[in-house]
């Protein structure tokens, strides 16, 4: 399907990403794929009138691919506003940030990858999400998308906090811990692997139980099918408490209460996730881990 209309969003405290953006706009607009601008990172850019923008929670809807231009932070917020939207729209990520294990494109790669994008040379890989609701009497009073991890950890003041799990409502443990990671194999690379949970291809169908800092030193990560329903909740929590969090992604998080349960499980809907070159995963591994080197 030809491209004719391309959603842009930056980190708008980053002035190369911003810079990209904005050469990428000039480069799509002259070659007529029509720039659509996210909002902020417009204004940050002090592009306002020169294209039309959308706030990112309605951007998706609008555009056939998103482009993101920053960090993975940047991407994973892309990523939050297309499983939110009606279209199944592809996401190309830019790396402006440092490490970038989901921006694959580098800057001195933006034009040979949006003459990809236009010609139709990509491929597209498709990406598990989860997605986390907290209930609460009963009542589901939050429900939030993330394609790297839920957590539930303690919170700032607190000490260890104490968790059961459930997996598919059969009883797993009791874990003591500063927190729990549930990740996808995506974000096994992100905050599972410095808790000293696997990396996984993000190929496989996995969800990770990743505990971190446990007590007990033999409470060790699980590998979980990703059909799996995986209940936690909070023990002993105060009310109302701010000792207990629960965090999507790291963009989102919320203060749980006494007998809160946070239940995750896999998203409807996959991220399309674009690529431009022949780098694999383990080109990937070997170039942002520093595997090889002497």
């Amino acid at each position: 399907m030809p491209i004719t209309r391309a959603g842009l969003t930056a980190r708008v405290s980053l002035a190369p990403a911003l810079a990209a953006m904005t050469e990428a706009a000039e480069w799509l607009d002259a070659r007529g794929c029509k720039p659509v601008l996210e909002s902020d990172a417009a204004a940050a850019a002090h592009l306002a009138g020169r294209w039309p923008t959308a706030a990112l929670n309605e951007l998706a809807d609008h555009v056939d691919v998103m482009i993101a231009f920053g960090g993975d932070g940047t991407l994973l917020a892309v990523a939050d506003a297309v499983a939110r939207a009606t279209t199944d729209v592809p996401v190309l990520g830019i790396n402006l940030g440092r490490l970038g294990f989901l921006t694959e494109v580098g800057r001195d790669e933006l034009t040979s990858a949006l003459e990809a994008l236009l010609a139709g040379r990509t491929r597209i890989e498709t990406r598990l999400m989860l997605n986390g609701r907290v209930d609460r009497g009963g009542i589901t009073v939050l429900e939030h998308p993330a394609l790297n991890d839920v957590v539930m950890t303690r919170g700032p003041l607190s000490r260890m906090i104490d968790i059961d799990v459930t997996v598919d409502d059969a009883f797993v443990c009791h874990f003591k811990a500063d927190g729990l990671i549930v990740a996808t194999a995506t974000g096994s690379t992100a905050y599972n692997l410095s808790a000293g949970g696997p990396i996984v291809h993000p190929s496989v169908d996995a969800i990770l139980l990743t505990p971190i800092a446990p007590h007990t030193l033999t409470n060790r990560p699980l590998v979980l099918p990703a059909t799996a329903t995986i209940g936690l909740r909070p023990v002993a929590v105060t009310h109302p408490s701010p000792d207990v969090v629960a965090t999507f992604d790291g963009q989102y998080g919320v203060a749980l209460e006494r007998d809160d349960a946070l239940v995750i499980h896999h998203a409807p809907r996959r991220l399309r996730l674009l690529r431009t070159s022949s780098r694999t995963h383990f080109d990937m591994l070997r170039e942002k881990l520093k595997w090889g080197n002497s």
